[in-house]
Protein backbone atom coordinates (compact mmCIF):
# COMPACT_ATOMS: atom_id res chain seq x y z
CA UNK A 1 0.00 0.00 0.00
CA UNK A 2 1.24 3.49 -0.88
CA UNK A 3 1.95 5.79 2.05
CA UNK A 4 1.18 9.51 2.30
CA UNK A 5 1.56 12.13 5.00
CA UNK A 6 -0.91 15.00 5.40
CA UNK A 7 0.32 18.01 7.36
CA UNK A 8 -2.48 20.19 8.75
CA UNK A 9 -5.94 18.90 9.61
CA UNK A 10 -8.12 21.91 8.87
CA UNK A 11 -10.89 21.85 6.26
CA UNK A 12 -8.67 21.03 3.28
CA UNK A 13 -6.35 18.67 5.18
CA UNK A 14 -9.21 16.61 6.59
CA UNK A 15 -10.73 16.25 3.11
CA UNK A 16 -7.32 15.32 1.71
CA UNK A 17 -6.99 12.50 4.27
CA UNK A 18 -10.38 11.08 3.24
CA UNK A 19 -9.55 11.34 -0.46
CA UNK A 20 -6.23 9.55 -0.02
CA UNK A 21 -7.74 6.76 2.08
CA UNK A 22 -10.52 6.10 -0.44
CA UNK A 23 -7.78 5.79 -3.06
CA UNK A 24 -5.94 3.12 -1.06
CA UNK A 25 -3.23 5.19 0.64
CA UNK A 26 -2.03 4.59 4.15
CA UNK A 27 -2.16 8.08 5.64
CA UNK A 28 -0.06 9.52 8.46
CA UNK A 29 -1.90 12.54 9.90
CA UNK A 30 0.20 15.40 11.24
CA UNK A 31 -1.12 18.43 13.09
CA UNK A 32 0.64 20.34 15.83
CA UNK A 33 -2.61 20.53 17.85
CA UNK A 34 -4.71 17.50 16.93
CA UNK A 35 -2.42 14.64 15.84
CA UNK A 36 1.27 13.70 15.59
CA UNK A 37 3.17 16.98 15.81
CA UNK A 38 5.62 18.10 13.15
CA UNK A 39 8.67 17.25 15.29
CA UNK A 40 7.47 13.69 15.88
CA UNK A 41 6.50 13.35 12.21
CA UNK A 42 10.21 13.47 11.27
CA UNK A 43 10.37 9.89 12.55
CA UNK A 44 7.53 8.69 10.31
CA UNK A 45 8.81 9.66 6.87
CA UNK A 46 10.13 6.18 5.99
CA UNK A 47 8.22 4.85 2.99
CA UNK A 48 6.22 8.07 2.46
CA UNK A 49 5.92 8.78 -1.26
CA UNK A 50 3.52 11.73 -1.13
CA UNK A 51 3.41 14.66 1.30
CA UNK A 52 0.32 16.90 1.25
CA UNK A 53 0.73 20.26 2.98
CA UNK A 54 -2.32 22.29 3.96
CA UNK A 55 -2.11 25.84 2.57
CA UNK A 56 -1.98 27.70 5.90
CA UNK A 57 0.87 25.55 7.23
CA UNK A 58 4.29 27.28 7.12
CA UNK A 59 7.44 25.74 5.69
CA UNK A 60 9.56 24.40 8.53
CA UNK A 61 11.93 21.63 9.60
CA UNK A 62 9.46 18.92 8.51
CA UNK A 63 8.87 20.31 5.02
CA UNK A 64 12.61 20.92 4.60
CA UNK A 65 13.26 17.27 5.45
CA UNK A 66 10.61 16.19 2.93
CA UNK A 67 12.40 18.14 0.20
CA UNK A 68 15.76 16.75 1.31
CA UNK A 69 14.49 13.17 1.04
CA UNK A 70 13.03 13.77 -2.41
CA UNK A 71 9.45 13.05 -1.29
CA UNK A 72 6.90 14.68 -3.59
CA UNK A 73 5.33 17.67 -1.81
CA UNK A 74 2.00 18.99 -3.10
CA UNK A 75 -0.98 20.93 -1.78
CA UNK A 76 -4.59 19.79 -1.47
CA UNK A 77 -5.59 21.50 -4.73
CA UNK A 78 -3.11 19.41 -6.71
CA UNK A 79 -4.19 16.25 -4.88
CA UNK A 80 -7.88 16.84 -5.61
CA UNK A 81 -7.14 17.55 -9.27
CA UNK A 82 -5.34 14.21 -9.63
CA UNK A 83 -8.42 12.33 -8.37
CA UNK A 84 -11.08 14.59 -9.92
CA UNK A 85 -13.69 12.50 -11.77
CA UNK A 86 -16.42 15.16 -11.85
CA UNK A 87 -15.87 15.87 -15.55
CA UNK A 88 -16.08 19.59 -14.76
CA UNK A 89 -14.34 22.34 -16.66
CA UNK A 90 -12.41 24.37 -14.09
CA UNK A 91 -12.70 28.13 -13.75
CA UNK A 92 -9.89 29.19 -11.39
CA UNK A 93 -9.91 32.61 -9.71
CA UNK A 94 -7.11 34.32 -7.82
CA UNK A 95 -5.96 37.87 -7.10
CA UNK A 96 -5.28 39.99 -4.06
CA UNK A 97 -8.83 41.37 -3.85
CA UNK A 98 -12.22 40.40 -5.25
CA UNK A 99 -11.69 36.62 -5.40
CA UNK A 100 -14.65 35.62 -3.27
CA UNK A 101 -17.16 37.90 -4.96
CA UNK A 102 -16.03 36.94 -8.45
CA UNK A 103 -15.94 33.21 -7.68
CA UNK A 104 -19.35 33.16 -5.98
CA UNK A 105 -21.04 35.28 -8.62
CA UNK A 106 -19.65 33.26 -11.54
CA UNK A 107 -20.97 30.11 -9.88
CA UNK A 108 -24.35 31.76 -9.28
CA UNK A 109 -24.62 32.86 -12.90
CA UNK A 110 -23.74 29.39 -14.20
CA UNK A 111 -26.32 27.82 -11.90
CA UNK A 112 -28.96 30.30 -13.08
CA UNK A 113 -28.02 29.39 -16.66
CA UNK A 114 -28.92 25.76 -15.99
CA UNK A 115 -25.52 24.16 -15.40
CA UNK A 116 -24.42 21.75 -12.68
CA UNK A 117 -21.80 23.79 -10.83
CA UNK A 118 -19.93 23.88 -7.52
CA UNK A 119 -17.85 26.68 -6.00
CA UNK A 120 -15.04 25.87 -3.59
CA UNK A 121 -11.33 25.98 -2.88
CA UNK A 122 -10.60 28.89 -0.58
CA UNK A 123 -14.34 29.39 0.06
CA UNK A 124 -17.07 26.94 0.92
CA UNK A 125 -16.09 23.34 0.27
CA UNK A 126 -12.53 22.13 -0.10
CA UNK A 127 -11.80 20.91 -3.64
CA UNK A 128 -11.15 17.42 -2.24
CA UNK A 129 -14.57 17.37 -0.59
CA UNK A 130 -16.22 18.18 -3.92
CA UNK A 131 -14.28 15.34 -5.56
CA UNK A 132 -15.28 12.97 -2.73
CA UNK A 133 -18.97 13.69 -3.37
CA UNK A 134 -18.50 12.02 -6.76
CA UNK A 135 -21.04 14.24 -8.53
CA UNK A 136 -20.94 14.89 -12.24
CA UNK A 137 -20.50 18.61 -12.83
CA UNK A 138 -20.41 20.92 -15.81
CA UNK A 139 -18.25 23.55 -14.12
CA UNK A 140 -16.16 23.89 -11.00
CA UNK A 141 -15.34 27.45 -9.90
CA UNK A 142 -12.36 27.53 -7.54
CA UNK A 143 -11.16 30.48 -5.51
CA UNK A 144 -7.43 29.93 -5.02
CA UNK A 145 -5.15 31.79 -2.62
CA UNK A 146 -1.44 32.23 -3.24
CA UNK A 147 -0.83 29.55 -0.60
CA UNK A 148 -2.97 27.05 -2.54
CA UNK A 149 -1.09 27.79 -5.76
CA UNK A 150 2.43 27.24 -4.44
CA UNK A 151 2.88 23.54 -5.18
CA UNK A 152 0.94 22.80 -8.36
CA UNK A 153 2.28 20.15 -10.73
CA UNK A 154 -0.48 18.98 -13.10
CA UNK A 155 -3.43 21.22 -12.16
CA UNK A 156 -4.91 23.05 -15.16
CA UNK A 157 -7.80 25.46 -15.44
CA UNK A 158 -9.94 25.88 -18.55
CA UNK A 159 -10.45 29.55 -17.64
CA UNK A 160 -7.95 31.28 -15.36
CA UNK A 161 -8.48 34.67 -13.74
CA UNK A 162 -6.08 36.95 -11.88
CA UNK A 163 -8.25 39.83 -10.77
CA UNK A 164 -5.44 42.09 -9.54
CA UNK A 165 -2.13 42.06 -7.69
CA UNK A 166 -1.17 44.30 -4.77
CA UNK A 167 1.03 43.90 -1.67
CA UNK A 168 -0.05 41.21 0.80
CA UNK A 169 1.23 38.28 2.89
CA UNK A 170 4.76 39.59 3.32
CA UNK A 171 4.82 37.68 6.61
CA UNK A 172 4.91 34.55 4.39
CA UNK A 173 6.90 35.57 1.32
CA UNK A 174 10.44 36.94 1.05
CA UNK A 175 9.31 39.75 -1.24
CA UNK A 176 6.47 40.92 -3.46
CA UNK A 177 7.83 39.14 -6.51
CA UNK A 178 7.59 35.76 -4.77
CA UNK A 179 4.00 36.50 -3.75
CA UNK A 180 3.05 37.56 -7.29
CA UNK A 181 4.77 34.53 -8.82
CA UNK A 182 2.72 32.23 -6.59
CA UNK A 183 -0.43 33.87 -7.97
CA UNK A 184 0.81 33.45 -11.54
CA UNK A 185 1.00 29.68 -11.03
CA UNK A 186 -2.72 29.68 -11.85
CA UNK A 187 -1.66 29.85 -15.51
CA UNK A 188 0.39 26.64 -15.28
CA UNK A 189 -0.28 23.93 -17.86
CA UNK A 190 -2.88 25.91 -19.83
CA UNK A 191 -2.97 25.21 -23.56
CA UNK A 192 -4.21 27.05 -26.63
CA UNK A 193 -7.75 25.73 -26.11
CA UNK A 194 -7.85 27.35 -22.64
CA UNK A 195 -8.49 30.97 -21.65
CA UNK A 196 -6.87 33.63 -19.48
CA UNK A 197 -8.87 36.75 -18.66
CA UNK A 198 -6.22 39.47 -18.54
CA UNK A 199 -6.77 42.67 -16.56
CA UNK A 200 -5.01 45.33 -18.62
CA UNK A 201 -5.27 47.75 -15.68
CA UNK A 202 -2.96 45.58 -13.56
CA UNK A 203 0.53 46.92 -14.22
CA UNK A 204 1.89 44.29 -11.85
CA UNK A 205 0.75 41.51 -14.22
CA UNK A 206 1.94 43.40 -17.29
CA UNK A 207 5.40 43.86 -15.75
CA UNK A 208 6.04 40.11 -15.89
CA UNK A 209 5.89 40.26 -19.72
CA UNK A 210 4.51 36.75 -19.97
CA UNK A 211 4.14 34.82 -23.19
CA UNK A 212 0.66 33.35 -23.35
CA UNK A 213 -0.16 29.99 -24.92
CA UNK A 214 -3.81 30.30 -24.00
CA UNK A 215 -6.47 32.50 -25.61
CA UNK A 216 -6.70 35.93 -24.02
CA UNK A 217 -9.81 37.89 -23.15
CA UNK A 218 -8.71 41.41 -22.18
CA UNK A 219 -10.61 43.70 -19.84
CA UNK A 220 -10.07 47.29 -18.74
CA UNK A 221 -12.02 49.78 -16.64
CA UNK A 222 -10.85 52.44 -19.07
CA UNK A 223 -11.78 53.00 -22.69
CA UNK A 224 -9.01 50.91 -24.21
CA UNK A 225 -8.29 50.06 -27.82
CA UNK A 226 -6.78 46.70 -26.86
CA UNK A 227 -9.57 45.55 -24.53
CA UNK A 228 -12.38 43.16 -25.44
CA UNK A 229 -14.45 44.38 -22.50
CA UNK A 230 -14.03 47.97 -21.31
CA UNK A 231 -15.74 51.00 -19.76
CA UNK A 232 -16.75 54.10 -21.68
CA UNK A 233 -19.01 56.91 -20.46
CA UNK A 234 -20.64 54.91 -17.70
CA UNK A 235 -21.20 51.87 -19.93
CA UNK A 236 -19.47 48.49 -19.99
CA UNK A 237 -19.00 47.46 -23.59
CA UNK A 238 -18.27 43.85 -24.53
CA UNK A 239 -16.68 43.26 -27.93
CA UNK A 240 -18.19 46.57 -29.05
CA UNK A 241 -21.72 45.17 -29.01
CA UNK A 242 -23.36 44.35 -25.67
CA UNK A 243 -23.72 47.34 -23.36
CA UNK A 244 -24.40 47.40 -19.62
CA UNK A 245 -25.17 50.57 -17.65
CA UNK A 246 -22.92 50.81 -14.60
CA UNK A 247 -25.48 52.87 -12.66
CA UNK A 248 -27.90 49.92 -12.74
CA UNK A 249 -25.57 47.45 -11.03
CA UNK A 250 -26.56 46.50 -7.47
CA UNK A 251 -22.87 45.80 -6.76
CA UNK A 252 -21.43 49.28 -6.25
CA UNK A 253 -17.89 50.66 -6.25
CA UNK A 254 -14.86 50.49 -8.53
CA UNK A 255 -13.71 47.17 -7.08
CA UNK A 256 -17.05 45.58 -7.94
CA UNK A 257 -16.88 47.02 -11.45
CA UNK A 258 -13.68 45.04 -11.92
CA UNK A 259 -15.38 41.89 -10.62
CA UNK A 260 -18.36 42.40 -12.94
CA UNK A 261 -16.12 42.64 -16.00
CA UNK A 262 -14.53 39.30 -15.14
CA UNK A 263 -17.97 37.72 -14.71
CA UNK A 264 -19.03 39.17 -18.05
CA UNK A 265 -15.85 37.86 -19.70
CA UNK A 266 -16.62 34.33 -18.45
CA UNK A 267 -20.16 34.63 -19.81
CA UNK A 268 -18.74 35.54 -23.22
CA UNK A 269 -16.26 32.66 -23.27
CA UNK A 270 -19.04 30.21 -22.38
CA UNK A 271 -21.59 31.86 -24.68
CA UNK A 272 -24.20 32.31 -21.94
CA UNK A 273 -27.59 33.86 -22.72
CA UNK A 274 -27.05 37.63 -22.69
CA UNK A 275 -30.47 38.48 -21.23
CA UNK A 276 -29.86 36.14 -18.28
CA UNK A 277 -26.41 37.66 -17.78
CA UNK A 278 -27.70 41.23 -17.87
CA UNK A 279 -30.54 40.58 -15.41
CA UNK A 280 -28.18 38.75 -13.06
CA UNK A 281 -25.56 41.52 -13.05
CA UNK A 282 -28.18 44.21 -12.47
CA UNK A 283 -29.78 42.43 -9.50
CA UNK A 284 -27.16 40.28 -7.73
CA UNK A 285 -26.36 41.53 -4.23
CA UNK A 286 -23.10 41.95 -2.29
CA UNK A 287 -21.78 38.98 -0.34
CA UNK A 288 -21.84 38.81 3.44
CA UNK A 289 -18.80 40.56 4.95
CA UNK A 290 -17.95 42.31 1.64
CA UNK A 291 -19.22 45.90 1.58
CA UNK A 292 -22.34 44.55 3.27
CA UNK A 293 -24.99 47.01 4.47
CA UNK A 294 -25.60 46.14 8.12
CA UNK A 295 -27.84 48.96 9.28
CA UNK A 296 -29.15 52.31 8.08
CA UNK A 297 -30.62 54.40 10.85
CA UNK A 298 -31.03 58.12 11.61
CA UNK A 299 -29.09 58.97 8.45
CA UNK A 300 -26.12 56.78 9.47
CA UNK A 301 -24.95 53.81 7.40
CA UNK A 302 -22.99 50.88 8.85
CA UNK A 303 -20.95 48.79 6.38
CA UNK A 304 -19.35 45.42 7.17
CA UNK A 305 -16.27 44.87 5.01
CA UNK A 306 -14.55 42.34 7.26
CA UNK A 307 -13.40 40.55 4.08
CA UNK A 308 -11.14 43.56 3.48
CA UNK A 309 -7.98 41.87 4.73
CA UNK A 310 -5.31 43.96 2.98
CA UNK A 311 -4.48 47.60 2.46
CA UNK A 312 -5.49 47.88 -1.19
CA UNK A 313 -8.90 46.39 -0.43
CA UNK A 314 -9.58 48.93 2.32
CA UNK A 315 -8.40 51.86 0.22
CA UNK A 316 -10.88 50.80 -2.49
CA UNK A 317 -13.61 50.53 0.14
CA UNK A 318 -12.86 54.05 1.40
CA UNK A 319 -12.92 55.39 -2.16
CA UNK A 320 -16.34 53.85 -2.79
CA UNK A 321 -17.88 56.74 -0.81
CA UNK A 322 -17.95 60.37 -1.85
CA UNK A 323 -18.37 61.68 1.68
CA UNK A 324 -15.73 61.23 4.34
CA UNK A 325 -16.21 57.98 6.24
CA UNK A 326 -15.55 56.83 9.79
CA UNK A 327 -13.17 53.89 9.45
CA UNK A 328 -12.61 50.99 11.84
CA UNK A 329 -9.44 49.09 10.95
CA UNK A 330 -6.52 47.03 12.24
CA UNK A 331 -5.69 43.37 12.79
CA UNK A 332 -2.89 40.83 12.39
CA UNK A 333 0.43 42.33 11.34
CA UNK A 334 1.38 41.01 7.88
CA UNK A 335 4.52 43.20 7.70
CA UNK A 336 3.07 45.40 4.95
CA UNK A 337 3.91 49.00 4.19
CA UNK A 338 1.10 50.84 6.01
CA UNK A 339 1.76 54.29 4.57
CA UNK A 340 -0.64 53.98 1.57
CA UNK A 341 -3.44 53.27 4.07
CA UNK A 342 -2.37 56.16 6.30
CA UNK A 343 -2.30 58.54 3.32
CA UNK A 344 -5.73 57.44 2.15
CA UNK A 345 -7.17 57.90 5.64
CA UNK A 346 -5.66 61.39 5.99
CA UNK A 347 -7.18 62.40 2.65
CA UNK A 348 -10.65 60.86 2.92
CA UNK A 349 -11.51 59.63 6.43
CA UNK A 350 -13.26 61.75 9.04
CA UNK A 351 -12.15 59.62 12.01
CA UNK A 352 -10.37 56.28 12.40
CA UNK A 353 -10.88 53.76 15.19
CA UNK A 354 -8.15 51.13 15.65
CA UNK A 355 -8.25 47.49 16.74
CA UNK A 356 -5.96 44.48 16.79
CA UNK A 357 -2.25 43.76 16.69
CA UNK A 358 -1.41 46.71 14.43
CA UNK A 359 -3.41 49.31 16.39
CA UNK A 360 -0.40 50.82 18.19
CA UNK A 361 1.73 50.84 15.05
CA UNK A 362 -1.01 52.59 13.07
CA UNK A 363 -1.63 55.11 15.84
CA UNK A 364 2.05 56.11 15.80
CA UNK A 365 2.01 56.52 12.01
CA UNK A 366 -1.15 58.64 12.03
CA UNK A 367 0.13 60.96 14.76
CA UNK A 368 3.55 61.20 13.13
CA UNK A 369 1.74 62.45 10.03
CA UNK A 370 -0.29 65.02 12.01
CA UNK A 371 -3.61 63.17 11.76
CA UNK A 372 -5.41 63.84 15.03
CA UNK A 373 -8.73 62.05 14.61
CA UNK A 374 -7.48 58.62 15.69
CA UNK A 375 -8.91 56.52 18.51
CA UNK A 376 -7.08 53.38 19.64
CA UNK A 377 -9.45 51.13 21.61
CA UNK A 378 -7.80 47.83 20.66
CA UNK A 379 -10.94 45.76 20.12
CA UNK A 380 -14.34 45.97 18.43
CA UNK A 381 -16.34 45.84 21.64
CA UNK A 382 -14.69 49.02 22.96
CA UNK A 383 -14.85 50.73 19.57
CA UNK A 384 -18.60 50.24 19.15
CA UNK A 385 -19.26 51.17 22.78
CA UNK A 386 -17.34 54.47 22.31
CA UNK A 387 -18.28 55.27 18.71
CA UNK A 388 -19.27 58.92 18.27
CA UNK A 389 -21.28 59.45 15.09
CA UNK A 390 -23.88 61.75 13.58
CA UNK A 391 -26.38 61.82 10.73
CA UNK A 392 -24.67 61.58 7.34
CA UNK A 393 -21.80 59.40 8.57
CA UNK A 394 -20.77 56.14 6.90
CA UNK A 395 -19.25 53.78 9.47
CA UNK A 396 -16.98 51.49 7.48
CA UNK A 397 -15.53 48.40 9.13
CA UNK A 398 -12.75 47.51 6.70
CA UNK A 399 -9.81 46.16 8.71
CA UNK A 400 -7.06 46.13 6.02
CA UNK A 401 -5.56 43.18 7.92
CA UNK A 402 -6.35 39.53 8.49
CA UNK A 403 -8.33 38.52 11.57
CA UNK A 404 -6.24 35.82 13.20
CA UNK A 405 -4.89 37.99 16.03
CA UNK A 406 -8.35 38.25 17.63
CA UNK A 407 -10.78 36.02 15.69
CA UNK A 408 -11.05 32.60 14.04
CA UNK A 409 -11.48 34.18 10.59
CA UNK A 410 -12.91 37.23 8.81
CA UNK A 411 -16.45 35.73 8.98
CA UNK A 412 -16.30 35.47 12.76
CA UNK A 413 -14.97 39.03 12.94
CA UNK A 414 -17.73 40.33 10.66
CA UNK A 415 -20.46 38.61 12.66
CA UNK A 416 -19.17 40.16 15.88
CA UNK A 417 -19.21 43.61 14.25
CA UNK A 418 -22.78 43.17 13.02
CA UNK A 419 -24.03 41.95 16.40
CA UNK A 420 -22.37 44.83 18.25
CA UNK A 421 -23.78 47.43 15.84
CA UNK A 422 -27.31 46.04 16.00
CA UNK A 423 -27.24 45.71 19.78
CA UNK A 424 -26.21 49.31 20.28
CA UNK A 425 -27.85 51.19 17.41
CA UNK A 426 -30.88 49.20 16.22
Amino acid sequence: MKKAMVYGLGTSGTSAVKLLKINNYEVIEVDDKNAINSKEALNYLDGVSLFVKSPGIPYNELTNKVYELGIELIDEIELAYRFDRTGAKIIAVTGTNGKTTTTSKIAGLLELSGFQVEAGGNIGKAYSEIVLNNEKLDYLVLELSSYQLENLKTFKAHISIIINLSPDHLDRYRNLEDYYKAKLNILNNQENKDFFILNLDSQEIQDFKLEYKQKLVKISSNSCENADIYVENGIIKAYGNDKLEIAKFSLKGKHNLENIMFILAVSKILNLDYEIVKKYLYTTEALEHRMELVLEKNGIIFINDSKGTNIDSTIKAINAYENKVILICGGKDKKLNLMPLVESVIEKVKKVYLIGETADKLEILFKRNSYKHVYNFGNLEEVIANLEIESGDVVLFSPAHSSFDQYKNYMDRGKVFKELVKNRFN
